[in-house]
C-alpha cells in the first residue's frame, strides 16, 4: 500500500498526459492514417479521380468499389459510383500509394463513429466533402502545352540573273 501511494505521489505534481476527449481534440500528425478522402482540384473544384481503378485493385480488403463504364466515343471512363466501406477498410494506405492522380489521401480525421453499420459506407459526395479542407501537394503531371511555332524565316529571294546586254528595241 505504501509502495502504491509512493508511485502516486511521485506523479502527482507532473503535467497530465491525458486529454478530455470531447472537449479537447488530439492533433494528428501529418502522416497519420485516418479516413480516406477524395481530393478535388484546387482551382476548379472537380474531382482529381480519373476512375483508373488502381486504388480498387490495390485494396487488400475490397473496401473500395468503383462503377465507371467506359464511354464508347471518348474511350474514357465515366465515374458513376465511388464508395469506400470503412467497416472493412484496414487503413493500410495502399490505395493512396497506388493513385497516380492525387485523388486519394489518408487524412488525420478520426471522428466518424456511427451507430449503424450502413453509415460506414461513404459515397463520392461524402468523400469529396470530407476532402475539401485537406491540404495536399498536387503530384500530377501537367500536360505540356505545345510551344507556339515560330514563323518560318522568309525564304531568301532567288537570285535574279543579271541581264547582260541591251534590251531589245521595239
Amino acid at each position: 500500500m505504501f509502495k502504491g501511494m509512493g508511485i502516486t505521489s511521485k506523479h502527482l505534481g507532473r503535467h497530465a498526459i491525458t486529454i478530455q476527449y470531447p472537449e479537447e481534440k488530439w492533433t494528428m500528425p501529418e502522416r497519420s492514417r485516418g479516413i480516406v478522402v477524395l481530393l478535388s482540384d484546387k482551382e476548379t473544384g472537380a474531382l482529381n479521380c480519373t476512375a483508373c481503378m488502381l486504388c480498387m485493385k490495390a485494396c487488400p480488403t475490397g473496401a473500395i468499389r468503383i462503377v465507371a463504364p467506359r464511354d464508347e466515343v471518348t474511350k474514357k471512363r465515366d465515374l458513376q459510383q465511388f464508395e469506400i466501406d470503412f467497416g472493412i477498410c484496414c487503413f493500410c494506405g495502399l490505395c493512396e500509394e497506388a493513385c497516380n492522380f492525387s485523388a486519394l489521401k489518408m487524412t488525420g480525421k478520426y471522428e466518424y463513429s456511427t451507430i449503424h453499420k450502413e453509415d460506414l459506407t461513404w459515397n463520392v459526395t461524402k468523400l469529396q466533402q470530407a476532402g475539401r479542407d485537406v491540404d495536399y501537394v498536387d503530384t500530377r503531371k501537367k500536360k505540356v502545352e505545345a510551344k507556339p511555332v515560330a514563323p518560318a524565316a522568309a525564304p531568301a529571294p532567288a537570285a535574279q540573273p543579271e541581264q547582260k546586254g541591251e534590251a531589245p528595241n521595239a
